[in-house]
């Protein structure tokens, strides 16, 4: 597993990690790998459907659209990608 090592962390930065991390039961370097995790992975799941709802709003479709989209029956199943 990678390590990095952060060099010039100012005082009151590492004493706020440190309060952070007493604060949540943890060692200041699991606290700071936790502060990076978040810090990097997505708040939440982009969800297609939801996505694609939100963009007919935008664009206004009618309600006999949206109807239209949710009545199409599916042609093919899916199929998984292949990496040739």
């Amino acid at each position: 597993m990678p390590s990095v090592t952060v060099r010039n962390l100012p005082d009151e930065v590492h004493r706020a990690i440190r309060v952070r991390a007493a604060r949540h039961g943890r060692s200041i370097e699991a606290e700071i790998r936790e502060i990076l995790e978040s810090a990097v992975k997505p708040q939440s799941r982009v969800k297609l459907g939801s996505l694609l709802a939100e963009i007919g709003r935008k664009v206004k479709l009618t309600d006999e659209e949206f109807a239209i989209f949710e009545s199409a029956p599916d042609a093919a199943p899916a199929r998984s990608a292949r990496s040739e």
